[in-house]
Protein backbone atom coordinates (compact mmCIF):
# COMPACT_ATOMS: atom_id res chain seq x y z
CA UNK A 1 0.00 0.00 0.00
CA UNK A 2 3.08 2.49 0.83
CA UNK A 3 3.07 3.28 -3.51
CA UNK A 4 -0.86 3.60 -3.37
CA UNK A 5 -0.17 6.13 -0.30
CA UNK A 6 3.02 8.24 -1.81
CA UNK A 7 0.43 8.42 -5.33
CA UNK A 8 -2.19 10.02 -3.26
CA UNK A 9 0.13 12.72 -1.61
CA UNK A 10 2.04 13.58 -4.85
CA UNK A 11 -1.21 14.23 -6.62
CA UNK A 12 -2.27 16.01 -3.60
CA UNK A 13 0.59 18.59 -3.86
CA UNK A 14 3.56 16.96 -1.14
CA UNK A 15 6.72 15.90 -1.57
CA UNK A 16 7.27 12.29 -1.20
CA UNK A 17 9.49 9.98 -0.38
CA UNK A 18 9.77 6.56 -1.26
CA UNK A 19 11.54 3.86 1.35
CA UNK A 20 11.53 0.26 0.84
CA UNK A 21 13.95 -3.24 1.02
CA UNK A 22 15.98 -2.31 -2.06
CA UNK A 23 16.10 0.06 -4.96
CA UNK A 24 14.33 -2.57 -6.97
CA UNK A 25 11.08 -2.19 -4.67
CA UNK A 26 11.41 1.43 -4.60
CA UNK A 27 11.79 1.74 -8.36
CA UNK A 28 8.82 -1.04 -9.20
CA UNK A 29 6.54 1.32 -6.57
CA UNK A 30 6.87 3.80 -8.85
CA UNK A 31 6.43 2.83 -12.22
CA UNK A 32 3.33 1.35 -10.44
CA UNK A 33 2.18 5.00 -9.50
CA UNK A 34 3.37 6.00 -12.99
CA UNK A 35 1.09 3.54 -14.64
CA UNK A 36 -2.31 3.85 -12.39
CA UNK A 37 -1.97 7.73 -12.67
CA UNK A 38 -1.82 7.27 -16.81
CA UNK A 39 -5.05 5.03 -15.98
CA UNK A 40 -6.41 8.32 -14.21
CA UNK A 41 -5.57 10.67 -17.27
CA UNK A 42 -6.85 8.20 -19.90
CA UNK A 43 -9.77 7.71 -17.77
CA UNK A 44 -10.58 11.89 -17.43
CA UNK A 45 -9.74 11.69 -13.78
CA UNK A 46 -5.65 13.62 -14.07
CA UNK A 47 -4.72 15.63 -16.33
CA UNK A 48 -1.48 14.73 -18.16
CA UNK A 49 0.48 17.77 -16.73
CA UNK A 50 -0.48 17.11 -13.31
CA UNK A 51 0.50 13.57 -13.37
CA UNK A 52 3.87 14.95 -15.01
CA UNK A 53 4.15 16.85 -11.86
CA UNK A 54 3.01 14.79 -9.23
CA UNK A 55 5.62 12.35 -10.46
CA UNK A 56 8.50 14.81 -10.46
CA UNK A 57 7.40 15.26 -6.54
CA UNK A 58 8.20 11.86 -5.95
CA UNK A 59 11.68 10.64 -5.19
CA UNK A 60 13.33 7.46 -3.81
CA UNK A 61 15.20 7.29 -0.07
CA UNK A 62 17.54 5.06 -0.49
CA UNK A 63 18.31 4.81 3.07
CA UNK A 64 16.96 5.67 6.29
CA UNK A 65 18.78 8.79 6.72
CA UNK A 66 17.46 10.06 3.63
CA UNK A 67 14.29 10.47 5.31
CA UNK A 68 15.87 12.68 8.43
CA UNK A 69 14.28 16.18 6.75
CA UNK A 70 10.52 14.32 6.60
CA UNK A 71 7.89 16.53 8.21
CA UNK A 72 5.92 13.39 8.44
CA UNK A 73 6.83 9.60 8.14
CA UNK A 74 4.07 6.86 7.24
CA UNK A 75 4.60 3.42 8.05
CA UNK A 76 3.13 0.92 5.65
CA UNK A 77 4.84 -2.67 6.07
CA UNK A 78 3.77 -5.29 6.34
CA UNK A 79 1.07 -6.12 9.33
CA UNK A 80 3.89 -7.71 11.50
CA UNK A 81 4.27 -6.09 14.86
CA UNK A 82 7.59 -7.51 15.31
CA UNK A 83 8.74 -5.97 11.47
CA UNK A 84 7.32 -2.48 12.30
CA UNK A 85 8.92 -2.33 15.63
CA UNK A 86 11.78 -2.91 14.11
CA UNK A 87 11.24 -0.41 11.38
CA UNK A 88 10.48 2.66 14.06
CA UNK A 89 13.79 1.28 15.81
CA UNK A 90 15.61 1.99 13.13
CA UNK A 91 13.90 4.87 11.89
CA UNK A 92 12.93 7.37 14.75
CA UNK A 93 16.90 8.06 15.70
CA UNK A 94 17.25 9.60 12.13
CA UNK A 95 14.01 11.74 12.09
CA UNK A 96 13.81 15.44 13.00
CA UNK A 97 12.61 15.44 16.82
CA UNK A 98 9.70 17.12 15.60
CA UNK A 99 8.90 14.95 12.93
CA UNK A 100 5.48 13.24 13.58
CA UNK A 101 5.48 9.04 12.77
CA UNK A 102 2.43 7.60 11.28
CA UNK A 103 1.50 3.94 11.02
CA UNK A 104 -0.52 2.19 8.06
CA UNK A 105 -1.24 -0.65 10.58
CA UNK A 106 -5.02 -2.22 10.15
CA UNK A 107 -5.25 -4.33 13.22
CA UNK A 108 -1.86 -3.04 15.37
CA UNK A 109 -2.47 -1.32 18.53
CA UNK A 110 -1.19 2.08 18.11
CA UNK A 111 -0.74 2.63 22.06
CA UNK A 112 1.66 -0.34 21.72
CA UNK A 113 3.67 0.47 18.60
CA UNK A 114 3.98 4.49 20.05
CA UNK A 115 5.77 3.07 22.88
CA UNK A 116 8.03 1.73 20.89
CA UNK A 117 9.59 4.77 19.51
CA UNK A 118 10.85 8.33 20.88
CA UNK A 119 8.25 10.41 20.62
CA UNK A 120 4.81 8.51 21.38
CA UNK A 121 3.14 12.22 21.98
CA UNK A 122 3.72 12.74 17.88
CA UNK A 123 2.76 9.06 16.89
CA UNK A 124 -0.68 8.46 15.13
CA UNK A 125 -2.58 5.84 13.19
CA UNK A 126 -3.58 6.65 9.49
CA UNK A 127 -5.26 3.79 8.17
CA UNK A 128 -5.75 4.06 3.95
CA UNK A 129 -8.02 1.63 2.66
CA UNK A 130 -6.97 -0.80 -0.15
CA UNK A 131 -6.43 0.58 -3.09
CA UNK A 132 -5.56 4.13 -1.77
CA UNK A 133 -6.04 6.16 -4.62
CA UNK A 134 -10.06 4.84 -5.21
CA UNK A 135 -10.77 4.50 -1.54
CA UNK A 136 -12.66 7.54 -0.15
CA UNK A 137 -11.69 6.61 3.20
CA UNK A 138 -8.98 6.77 6.21
CA UNK A 139 -9.15 5.67 9.87
CA UNK A 140 -7.58 8.13 12.02
CA UNK A 141 -6.28 6.37 15.71
CA UNK A 142 -5.19 8.15 18.12
CA UNK A 143 -3.15 6.04 20.93
CA UNK A 144 -3.06 7.03 24.59
CA UNK A 145 -0.33 9.04 24.42
CA UNK A 146 -0.87 10.79 20.96
CA UNK A 147 -1.00 14.96 21.40
CA UNK A 148 -3.52 17.08 20.21
CA UNK A 149 -1.96 18.70 17.85
CA UNK A 150 -0.85 15.23 16.03
CA UNK A 151 -4.35 14.60 15.35
CA UNK A 152 -5.20 17.78 14.06
CA UNK A 153 -1.81 17.84 11.88
CA UNK A 154 -3.34 14.61 10.96
CA UNK A 155 -6.23 15.18 9.98
CA UNK A 156 -5.12 18.67 7.86
CA UNK A 157 -2.88 16.25 6.20
CA UNK A 158 -5.62 13.54 5.42
CA UNK A 159 -8.16 16.66 4.14
CA UNK A 160 -5.98 17.73 2.00
CA UNK A 161 -5.54 14.66 0.05
CA UNK A 162 -9.33 14.76 0.26
CA UNK A 163 -10.50 11.58 1.55
CA UNK A 164 -13.16 11.52 4.55
CA UNK A 165 -12.08 10.43 7.72
CA UNK A 166 -13.40 8.03 10.40
CA UNK A 167 -12.25 8.67 14.18
CA UNK A 168 -11.53 4.94 15.48
CA UNK A 169 -10.57 4.46 19.59
CA UNK A 170 -7.53 1.81 19.85
CA UNK A 171 -8.72 -1.08 20.20
CA UNK A 172 -8.19 -4.10 17.50
CA UNK A 173 -8.90 -3.66 14.13
CA UNK A 174 -10.35 -0.17 14.72
CA UNK A 175 -13.41 -0.13 12.63
CA UNK A 176 -13.78 -1.11 9.38
CA UNK A 177 -11.47 -4.36 9.79
CA UNK A 178 -13.83 -4.77 13.15
CA UNK A 179 -16.56 -5.71 11.18
CA UNK A 180 -14.87 -6.70 7.83
CA UNK A 181 -12.58 -9.72 8.81
CA UNK A 182 -14.85 -11.23 10.67
CA UNK A 183 -17.69 -11.08 8.10
CA UNK A 184 -14.96 -13.02 6.13
CA UNK A 185 -13.85 -15.46 8.58
CA UNK A 186 -17.10 -16.42 8.93
CA UNK A 187 -17.28 -16.92 4.82
CA UNK A 188 -14.50 -19.13 5.17
CA UNK A 189 -16.04 -21.10 8.04
CA UNK A 190 -18.88 -21.63 5.15
CA UNK A 191 -16.72 -22.93 3.19
CA UNK A 192 -14.87 -24.81 5.42
CA UNK A 193 -17.92 -26.57 6.83
CA UNK A 194 -19.44 -27.40 3.21
CA UNK A 195 -22.30 -25.29 3.77
CA UNK A 196 -21.27 -23.55 0.31
CA UNK A 197 -18.75 -23.66 -2.67
CA UNK A 198 -16.52 -20.47 -3.23
CA UNK A 199 -18.68 -19.93 -6.14
CA UNK A 200 -22.03 -20.28 -4.19
CA UNK A 201 -20.52 -18.26 -1.70
CA UNK A 202 -19.22 -14.99 -3.43
CA UNK A 203 -22.16 -14.83 -5.71
CA UNK A 204 -24.92 -15.02 -2.61
CA UNK A 205 -22.91 -11.73 -0.90
CA UNK A 206 -22.93 -9.85 -4.52
CA UNK A 207 -26.45 -10.62 -5.59
CA UNK A 208 -28.12 -11.55 -2.32
CA UNK A 209 -26.52 -8.45 -0.29
CA UNK A 210 -25.34 -6.15 -3.24
CA UNK A 211 -21.68 -6.56 -1.74
CA UNK A 212 -19.63 -4.98 -5.09
CA UNK A 213 -17.10 -8.16 -4.51
CA UNK A 214 -17.76 -11.27 -2.72
CA UNK A 215 -15.81 -12.34 0.56
CA UNK A 216 -13.75 -14.76 -0.63
CA UNK A 217 -12.58 -12.44 -3.51
CA UNK A 218 -12.30 -10.17 -1.69
CA UNK A 219 -10.21 -12.09 1.05
CA UNK A 220 -7.45 -12.59 -2.03
CA UNK A 221 -7.71 -9.34 -3.11
CA UNK A 222 -6.50 -8.47 0.46
CA UNK A 223 -3.78 -11.12 1.06
CA UNK A 224 -4.68 -14.05 3.26
CA UNK A 225 -1.81 -13.70 5.68
CA UNK A 226 -2.93 -10.08 6.06
CA UNK A 227 -6.48 -11.60 6.34
CA UNK A 228 -4.91 -13.99 9.31
CA UNK A 229 -3.06 -11.58 11.06
CA UNK A 230 -6.19 -9.48 11.71
CA UNK A 231 -7.69 -11.89 12.86
CA UNK A 232 -5.25 -13.06 14.97
CA UNK A 233 -5.15 -9.36 16.53
CA UNK A 234 -9.06 -9.91 16.97
CA UNK A 235 -8.86 -13.26 18.78
CA UNK A 236 -5.66 -12.36 20.76
CA UNK A 237 -6.51 -8.37 22.10
CA UNK A 238 -9.88 -9.43 22.88
CA UNK A 239 -10.16 -12.96 23.86
CA UNK A 240 -13.38 -13.72 22.31
CA UNK A 241 -14.05 -17.35 20.61
CA UNK A 242 -15.99 -16.27 17.94
CA UNK A 243 -12.75 -13.87 16.72
CA UNK A 244 -11.05 -17.38 16.17
CA UNK A 245 -9.44 -17.91 12.77
CA UNK A 246 -10.79 -20.54 10.30
CA UNK A 247 -8.51 -23.21 10.19
CA UNK A 248 -9.04 -23.42 6.77
CA UNK A 249 -7.48 -19.68 6.65
CA UNK A 250 -4.77 -21.12 8.35
CA UNK A 251 -3.85 -23.97 6.04
CA UNK A 252 -4.04 -21.55 2.92
CA UNK A 253 -1.81 -19.46 4.34
CA UNK A 254 0.83 -22.19 5.76
CA UNK A 255 0.55 -23.37 2.07
CA UNK A 256 1.33 -19.77 0.82
CA UNK A 257 -1.51 -19.58 -1.10
CA UNK A 258 -2.22 -15.77 -0.33
CA UNK A 259 -4.15 -14.69 -2.81
CA UNK A 260 -3.98 -12.60 -5.98
CA UNK A 261 -0.38 -11.86 -5.10
CA UNK A 262 0.85 -15.54 -4.52
CA UNK A 263 -0.93 -16.43 -8.03
CA UNK A 264 -3.12 -18.48 -5.74
CA UNK A 265 -6.19 -18.52 -2.70
CA UNK A 266 -9.72 -19.15 -2.78
CA UNK A 267 -9.34 -18.56 -6.34
CA UNK A 268 -6.63 -19.59 -8.73
CA UNK A 269 -5.07 -16.60 -11.18
CA UNK A 270 -2.61 -18.57 -13.07
CA UNK A 271 -4.65 -19.02 -15.80
CA UNK A 272 -6.65 -16.70 -18.16
CA UNK A 273 -9.60 -16.24 -15.90
CA UNK A 274 -9.57 -16.91 -12.02
CA UNK A 275 -11.23 -20.31 -10.91
CA UNK A 276 -12.03 -21.17 -7.67
CA UNK A 277 -9.29 -23.74 -5.97
CA UNK A 278 -12.87 -24.91 -3.74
Amino acid sequence: MGSGIAHVCAASGFKVKLYDLSAERIEAGIATISGNMARQVSSGKLKDEDRQDALKRINPAHKMEDLADADLVIEAATEDETIKRKIFAQLCPVLNPEALVASNTSSISITRLAAQTDRPERFIGIHFMNPVPVMKLVELVRGIATEDTTFETARDFVERLDKTITVAEDFPAFIVNRILLPMINEAIYTLYEGVGTVEAIDTAMKLGANHPMGPLQLADFIGLDTCLSIMQVLYEGLADSKYRPCPLLVKYVEAGWLGRKAGRGFYDYRGEHPVPTR
